[in-house]
């Protein structure tokens, strides 16, 4: 019978297979009892790919090509992880470097003019500039452009803001407003005088209103919907002084001088309008403190679970993440000339009683657990402090300086023109600078340009 021919395969430059000769015929005859009965033909062939060559029916062969395949696979993941382990060594390079460098110069990105006003005041607002005058609000975004201004009429304005939320009302009038960074939301007359005003995150917003005899404490929504009102006499509770609310809106705090006789009192309470503080008592009250010969005319939500109030003996936290309890007193050390926080730190800047000249200041910066982070001495005379999340910005005259929430001096620098405010953008090393006649984005450089 004539032996089958097997099909040719196609050939691949890539791909060759080469036919082994076939042993003879001899080799190929076995015994089975029966007479000599011919062997099928073992075929081996060989198949070459790259570098390596694949042999059909020889283990040996293909053990050493297995060996060559998990050679050059460990060399590839060796490869991979040394770029891996090169990235993260520039990176941790860079940052230390970032952290330790201190820049010298700046370079003007975009510069608008503004119209000076000496009575303008100007806050960070949905991460840029919020200005207030007595005739008006604007907003200005981060090239100094004026987004859009609204007429306010008001004696004396105060404002509040929380990220992409402000409210402007008239200390002592009945007029607030509410805007966001598109604009008017809403515009609301209070029943009586007021005092003082603080807005959450979601733009409800809390005011003190002052009659003869009564306090009230009263929450509205953004669109001017009253969510709760408080009723307090100033016989009982005293004068109030400051409120703060959380950011959700859900908590306050509050900060009332009263005077017994001869001997001073301040009182802090702490409400929860959400489930725990339903649950509590008619009017919400979750906690209160009593201090005696102490005057705290400042308290602030740092998160929505820690409170600061800001004594002129000291400052003391609170944890309140349902009722209030306390976490730390920092004892002032000398005379405080400013205090500022953020969402993760908190400061003084004092006025050491020994110090030679009135420009000599000590910053002492803590964590929210009251340990002290660091102390700067130095003596720029300012006029403005910004609490960034990062870094704390102080400008005066025509100087600033810029430093890191760990102690670093950033930048330092001399302004041709008198400096109003400066606030960082969302890029890294840029901020804007308000300038008497001028609002200029800038981003530092090493060298001065």
């Amino acid at each position: 019978m004539a032996r089958r021919k097997r099909p040719e395969e196609p050939k691949n430059p890539s791909f060759q297979e080469e036919e082994l000769p076939v042993e003879p015929e001899n080799d190929l005859m076995e015994d089975t009892g029966e007479g000599p009965v011919k062997k099928a033909p073992i075929r081996s062939f060989r198949k070459r790919r790259g570098n390596i060559i694949e042999v059909g029916g020889d283990p040996e062969l293909r053990r050493k090509n297995e060996e060559r395949r998990e050679k050059k696979r460990a060399g590839k993941a060796r490869l991979f992880v040394l770029l891996i382990l090169l990235a993260v060594v520039i990176g941790v390079v860079w940052y230390v470097y970032s952290g330790i460098r201190e820049f010298q110069g700046y370079k003007v990105l975009h510069s608008a003019d503004t119209t000076y006003e000496a009575n303008a005041e100007y806050t960070e607002f949905g991460g840029n500039l919020l200005k207030l005058t007595p005739e008006g609000v604007s907003y200005i975004n981060e090239n100094g452009d004026v987004v859009w201004t609204a007429g306010a009429d008001m004696k004396v304005p105060i404002s509040s803001t929380n990220g992409n939320y402000a409210v402007v009302a008239d200390k002592g009038g009945n007029s607030v407003r509410v805007f966001n960074t598109e604009g008017a939301v809403s515009d609301l007359v209070m029943p009586y005088k007021i005092l003082d005003i603080d807005v959450a995150s979601q733009g409800a917003f809390t005011v003190v209103l002052e009659s003869d005899t009564t306090n009230y404490v009263n929450m509205y929504d953004k669109n001017g919907n009253a969510v709760y009102e408080m009723q307090t006499s100033i016989d009982k509770s005293g004068y109030p002084l400051d409120i703060a609310i959380s950011e959700d809106g859900q908590k306050l705090f509050t900060s009332y001088f009263f005077m017994e006789g001869i001997q001073n009192r301040n009182n802090l309470a702490a409400y929860n309008f959400g489930s725990v503080g339903q649950n509590a008592n008619a009017d919400r009250m979750v906690g209160g403190f009593s201090l005696d010969d102490e005057l705290v005319a400042k308290v602030e939500f740092l998160t929505n679970n820690i409170v600061a109030a800001f004594s002129d003996t000291e400052i003391i936290l609170y944890s309140m993440k349902e009722k209030p309890s306390e976490l730390a007193r920092i004892p002032y050390e000398d005379d405080v000339r400013s205090i500022f926080y953020a969402s993760s730190y908190l400061g003084v800047i004092e006025h050491p009683k020994d110090a030679s000249e009135n420009t000599d200041y000590m910053m002492r910066v803590y964590d929210l657990d009251g340990k002290e982070i660091f102390h700067y001495s130095f003596n720029m005379i300012y006029d403005n402090i910004h609490a960034g999340k990062d870094e704390i910005i102080l400008t005066g005259g025509n100087q600033c300086m810029i430093i890191t929430k760990k102690g670093r001096v950033k930048f330092r620098y001399s302004f041709d023109d008198m400096v109003r405010n400066m606030i960082p953008t969302s890029s890294n090393n840029e901020y804007v600078v308000t300038f008497e006649g001028k609002t200029e984005k800038i981003g530092l450089r090493m060298e001065d340009q």
